[in-house]
């Protein structure tokens, strides 16, 4: 899924990049119709202002719909999947804060202590969502001073309207115990991944014991949570300059077919594409 022109609606086309003079800052245009976005979680918040069509936000106990003039916030690490809602599918700009920036603006700004979050997964707010888009406008001319304002801008209006403190984390249960010895394996073991069966007996756990306390913890079964850790690590060697087929290997994919197959899946465009756009920006 290649950038295609910004105002075609009747095919698919995408571009995810960022620029060095906005680090801790992603960015995604795209136009999807038939493109289906797995459970997946991002290691910081995903704000979508949608400007055509419809897009289906599954989120843990609620499924949204998007159209033009909301906006979606996505917490970190809050496993969602998304599709297109509509027949036409739907077109979006999204910006992709890190914790840290949006950290760093909650406290130039009051914001109570704590770890900043959102209260809510969508807003009717189509003043934001032209604040998004203006981000994009500002970085695709080149404009640091502008881009960077707005983005501060923005940040500091979805803070004051919808910010909140993520929860405190409780004291760690058995069962998230399980679950974060079962993450841990799984990260050290990403090439060569132990079966359900291996992980519950390295944890002295049953099976569904630690299917269930995994996909509490972290909303999805651990063959899923792979997946998305593996392209994780992919988007940052392949940041790095990796190429897509040694990136494939280095992850604990089969090769370069099965990296591409995920990976545009989840991220929304191809290694390749993904690759590119950091070495141009």
């Amino acid at each position: 899924m290649e950038r295609k022109d910004r105002q075609d609606t009747t095919r698919e086309w995408a571009r995810h990049w960022s620029w060095e003079p906005l680090p801790g800052l992603d960015l995604l245009r795209a136009h999807y119709i038939r493109h289906t976005f797995p459970r997946h979680s991002h290691e910081g918040f995903a704000l979508g202002a949608v400007t055509h069509g419809v897009e289906r936000v599954e989120l843990p106990g609620t499924t949204l719909h998007a159209g033009p003039g909301t906006l979606v916030m996505v917490n970190p690490e809050v496993a969602h999947a998304a599709r297109a809602g509509a027949p036409e599918g739907w077109a979006y700009a999204t910006l992709y804060p890190s914790l840290a920036l949006v950290r760093e603006v909650a406290e130039t700004t009051g914001h109570p202590p704590g770890t900043p979050a959102f209260d809510r997964p969508i807003a009717d707010d189509a003043r934001s969502g032209r604040l998004v888009r203006a981000v994009h406008r500002a970085v695709e001319h080149g404009d640091a001073l502008a881009a960077d304002t707005l983005l501060r801008v923005l940040l500091a209006r979805l803070l004051s309207r919808y910010g909140t403190t993520a929860p405190r984390a409780a004291p760690a249960s058995a069962g998230h115990r399980t679950a974060e010895g079962a993450r841990l394996l799984l990260e050290e073991r990403m090439v060569d991944p132990p079966s359900l069966e291996q992980l519950a007996h390295a944890l002295d756990s049953s099976s569904f014991a630690v299917l269930r306390a995994f996909k509490a913890a972290y909303g999805m079964p651990p063959h899923t949570w792979l997946t998305d850790a593996r392209v994780r690590r992919a988007r940052t060697l392949l940041q790095a300059g990796v190429t897509p087929a040694e990136t494939a290997a280095a992850v604990g994919f089969s090769d370069q077919p099965h990296l591409n197959r995920h990976f545009t899946r989840i991220v929304g465009v191809t290694p390749g594409a993904y690759r590119r756009a950091r070495r141009e920006g």
